[in-house]
C-alpha cells in the first residue's frame, strides 16, 4: 500500500507543479512584474510550505532535530540539486538580480545562521532576528517589483481568477502529494532499517523539498528559467529566514554538532553554487552534473557518519 501511495504523491507533485507554474507565470504577465520576482516571493514560499509544517510542528512538540536538520538538509538539496538538475537538463543565462542582490544574500543569511549555531542553540531572540531579516528581503522584494513592473511582457494570458485557481489548485496538489511522498517514504526506510537520524537529513529533507525540485524542472521544461532559479534560492532564503526563525521564536533550539558541520556544509555549497553562476554569468550541464556530484558525495559522507 505504501508503494501505491508514494506513486500517487509523485503523480500529484508532477501535474500539480505544472498547474503551479503556469498559473504562476500567468500572475507575473498580468502583474507585470518578472517572472523572477514570483518566483522568489510567491513560488518560493508556497514550495516552502512542507518544509514549513515539518519545522514548526517539530519545533512544537520539541523535537530539534527534525526541525533544524530538515531546514539544512532541504536547503543543501535545493542548491545543489534542485538548481543542478535544471542546469543539467538545460543550460541558462543567471538572471542579474539573483545573481547581484539573492544569492549573495543567501550566502549571508547562511553564514549569519553558521554564527548563531556556534553557542549551541538557536534562542528566542536569534528567531526574531530571523524573522525581522525575512520582513525587510520581503519589503525588498515588493520595491523591486513595483520599479519593474513596465518589463512583465503583454501578451495574452489566463484571467487573473483562473490563474489564481491554478496557483491554489497547484499548490494543494504539490503539497498534499509532497507530505503523501514524505510519510510513504519514511514507513518504506523504516521497514528497512535505516535510523531516523538519516531519515530526517535525506528522506524527510529531500521529500519536503520535492516542491521545490518538480516546479523548478517544469518552469526549466518551459523555458522559465528565472522562475526556476528564483524558486531554489528565494525557497532557501525563505526556509532561513521564515521557518528556522518562526521555529526558534515559538520554542528555542538546541544545535547538535551534526547540525554546525552539515550548516558549514551548506555555506559552502552556496559558495560554490554562486561561483557557478557567476563564471560566464550563466550555468551550464557540466556545471549542473557538478553539483549533482557533490550532493552524492554529501550522501555518502552521511552514510559513514
Amino acid at each position: 500500500m505504501e508503494y501505491l501511495l508514494l506513486l500517487i504523491g509523485f503523480a500529484l507533485l508532477v501535474k500539480g507543479a505544472d498547474f503551479f507554474v503556469e498559473g504562476s507565470s500567468s500572475l507575473a504577465k498580468i502583474l507585470k512584474v518578472p517572472s523572477v520576482i514570483i518566483g522568489l516571493t510567491i513560488v518560493a514560499m508556497g514550495t516552502s510550505a512542507p518544509e514549513a509544517s515539518v519545522s514548526i510542528n517539530a519545533a512544537i512538540s520539541g523535537n530539534n532535530d527534525i526541525a533544524i536538520s530538515n531546514i539544512v538538509g532541504s536547503n543543501i538539496f535545493n542548491g545543489l540539486v534542485v538548481v543542478g538538475i535544471c542546469a543539467f537538463m538545460a543550460g541558462f543565462k543567471t538572471n542579474l538580480d539573483i545573481l547581484k542582490r539573492d544569492m549573495p544574500f543567501n550566502i549571508i543569511v547562511t553564514a549569519i545562521l553558521c554564527f548563531m549555531f556556534i553557542d549551541g542553540k538557536l534562542s528566542r531572540l536569534e528567531g526574531i532576528i530571523l524573522l525581522a531579516g525575512m520582513t525587510g528581503y520581503i519589503t525588498c522584494m515588493i520595491i523591486s517589483a513595483l520599479k519593474n513592473r513596465s518589463s512583465g511582457e503583454d501578451c495574452k494570458v489566463m484571467p487573473l481568477p483562473k490563474s489564481l485557481f491554478f496557483i491554489a489548485g497547484g499548490l494543494a496538489a504539490v503539497i498534499f502529494g509532497g507530505n503523501l511522498v514524505v510519510d510513504n517514504a519514511c514507513i518504506i526506510a523504516s521497514n528497512f532499517g535505516v535510523s531516523q537520524n538519516f531519515i530526517g537529513l535525506t528522506i524527510v529533507a529531500i521529500g519536503t523539498s520535492l516542491p521545490e525540485l518538480v516546479t523548478s524542472i517544469v518552469a526549466t521544461r518551459k523555458g522559465d528559467s528565472g522562475l526556476a532559479l528564483g524558486n531554489a534560492i528565494g525557497s532557501n532564503i525563505f526556509n532561513i529566514l521564515f521557518i528556522l526563525g518562526m521555529s526558534a521564536t515559538i520554542h528555542p533550539l538546541n544545535v547538535l554538532t551534526e547540525s554546525m558541520i552539515d550548516c558549514i556544509i551548506l555555506l559552502i555549497s552556496s559558495i560554490i553554487l554562486f561561483i557557478f553562476a557567476f563564471t560566464r554569468k550563466n550555468m551550464n550541464r557540466l556545471e549542473g552534473a557538478g553539483c549533482i556530484a557533490l550532493y552524492i558525495c554529501y550522501t555518502a559522507y552521511l552514510f559513514i557518519r
